[in-house]
């Protein structure tokens, strides 16, 4: 038995001659399926996984995020929370990082006002794509009480792409847990690798 790399980036097994190349196909013809379970339960025996390297990539973008904390007011408080011994985000791996070119994920969590977008936008550029933003509190979502203010933006969405939000003033760590999952769902959907802003 070998396995071979198919142009489409997943390991393909290889058995007897015939060389599945797309799970499409060994759905819709019931000859390849067969031969595709039988082959899938050899493999399986012997401790090999076989998939596609895409999944594989997506996987470990999910399960490793490392987010840069932006906290500016007291939502942080409870991103901080989240990140203690209680929710444990690093069962999910999450790790906070002081840097952010090490960053792949900016949680803003408070009031942005308009002094500290321009930093919030330069932070944002620093870190490597692909990345994502998950908005944190009504402040960081659209103001707040703080809608009318003068010195607030609405909306952290109006500076940087937000990907998740997650409601509430403050939102609990469980709120702030469950947009992380959600998260880690949306990056499991993407369909390619290279992600284009």
């Amino acid at each position: 038995m070998a396995l071979n790399l198919s142009s489409k980036g997943g390991a393909v097994p290889v058995s007897g001659g015939l060389n599945v190349a797309d799970p499409a196909l060994v759905e819709a013809n019931p000859i390849f399926a067969e031969q595709y379970d039988r082959l899938q339960h050899e493999v399986s025996d012997l401790g090999f996984v076989v998939t596609k390297f895409d999944n594989l990539v997506r996987w470990a973008r999910g399960s490793s995020l490392w987010p840069m904390s932006f906290g500016l007011a007291c939502c942080a408080v409870e991103m901080m929370q989240t990140a203690a011994s209680r929710y444990d985000l690093d069962r999910f791996g999450v790790v906070f990082r002081p840097s952010p070119r090490q960053s792949d994920v900016m949680i803003v969590a408070g009031t942005l006002t308009n002094k500290m977008a321009a930093p919030l936008r330069k932070v944002y550029d620093q870190m490597a794509e692909p990345r994502w933003v998950i908005s944190m509190g009504s402040c960081a979502n659209g103001g707040g009480y703080y809608h009318y203010s003068y010195s607030v933006v609405r909306g952290c969405d109006r500076i940087v792409p937000v990907d998740v939000y997650v409601p509430g003033c403050p939102p609990t760590a469980e709120a702030l847990l469950y947009g992380i999952m959600v998260l880690q769902k949306k990056i499991r959907r993407t369909q390619s690798i290279l992600r284009f802003s």
